[in-house]
């Protein structure tokens, strides 16, 4: 039988390179191996977002994305974290077994209590329990991570052990599994790509787009001419090759240290490789754009299918914690 796997993101809405290549790649490949469950996570979304204008179409661009990249919601399921409510039970319950202190001592806490001042809300020291309850309910046994999330796995891991020394048996403890995460940096070769930091693109970009926004890269910093020969191990747009470009990123990389090639000829080259690669993501993402209710019943499917699961879950924690009368 299939390990489950559980995994969230935040509604981000299209989604870039750097969500491509850090994340939506591996839950593809993880479908083929384990018992998969994705979930858009709106509530956890609540903690930091004021605006929620942007909120429900967020969900949707996002998903298409994930569709058009290969999850398939007959392999797993795919749905919106307030779609299925027994979440926020769960959360509720489980904070009871949650003391504070390990919520206080966590580092993203203090960073975006640091980040929103005006905003260090209830739900901000939570967080962790709803992550929690998130990965329990349904029973998962592992959580892709990288190696700067095992802390927040490890958090859950007390929680759930918490709670099983307290009532008895019912969580297993959720495993990491390590998966590649590149660190992709935007397009001014600073900041990891992200929308705050504008430096990205969307997979949803078309051709033109793309090599618009790749031509405004930023190369190696200590080429100044064309006769220069390069040094791609510290050009940003060289590290792309390596996932646009694979079979040929060797070959770039010795006309860029020979002077063969330029920056503007490296761009052009990494342009070609994005589109190639994400042509048939683009053009799959557009046929499913075009069904407008596409989208609305894989979310619907997966929350069914997700609540059922969830409600077993959460009868069963009721009656451990003495909140109905025992199973006959």
């Amino acid at each position: 039988m299939k390990k489950r796997v559980f995994s969230g993101a935040r509604p981000t809405g299209r989604q870039h390179l750097g969500n491509y290549l850090g994340a939506i790649q591996n839950y593809v490949a993880l479908q083929e191996d384990y018992d998969c469950i994705y979930c858009i996570v709106d509530i956890h979304a609540l903690t930091t977002l004021e605006n929620t204008d942007r909120l429900q179409q967020d969900i949707h661009e996002m998903m298409l994305d994930w569709l058009a990249a290969g999850l398939d919601p007959k392999k797993s399921i795919l749905f919106v974290q307030s779609h299925v409510p027994e979440v926020m039970e769960l959360h509720t319950l489980l904070s009871m077994v949650t003391p504070l202190s390990w919520l206080l001592r966590v580092p993203t806490f203090k960073e975006k209590a640091r980040m929103q001042p005006h905003n260090v809300n209830y739900g901000l020291v939570g967080y962790p329990v709803l992550m929690t309850a998130d990965i329990v309910l349904y029973k998962a046994e592992v959580v892709p991570v990288g190696e700067d999330q095992l802390p927040h796995l490890e958090l859950a891991r007390e929680i759930a052990r918490r709670f099983n020394t307290l009532y008895g048996p019912t969580f297993p403890e959720p495993q990491a599994k390590l998966t590649s995460f590149p660190m992709v940096l935007g397009l001014n070769g600073a900041q990891k790509m992200g929308k705050s930091y504008d430096n990205y693109i969307e997979l949803a970009a078309t051709p033109e787009e793309t090599s618009k926004l790749v031509m405004t890269a930023v190369t190696d910093p200590a080429r100044q001419y064309r006769s220069d020969p390069g040094h791609p191990e510290v050009c940003n747009v060289f590290s792309l090759h390596r996932f646009f470009n694979t079979g040929r990123a060797d070959e770039i990389a010795v006309e860029c240290r020979s002077a063969g090639i330029g920056c503007v000829d490296c761009k052009k080259l990494l342009a070609e490789g994005i589109n190639l690669r994400l042509a048939a993501l683009r053009e799959k993402r557009a046929s499913l754009a075009a069904k407008p209710k596409y989208v609305s019943k894989v979310l619907a499917d997966g929350a069914k299918r997700a609540q059922a699961i969830a409600k077993k879950t959460l009868t069963e924690v009721k009656e451990k914690m003495g909140l109905l009368p025992p199973a006959a």
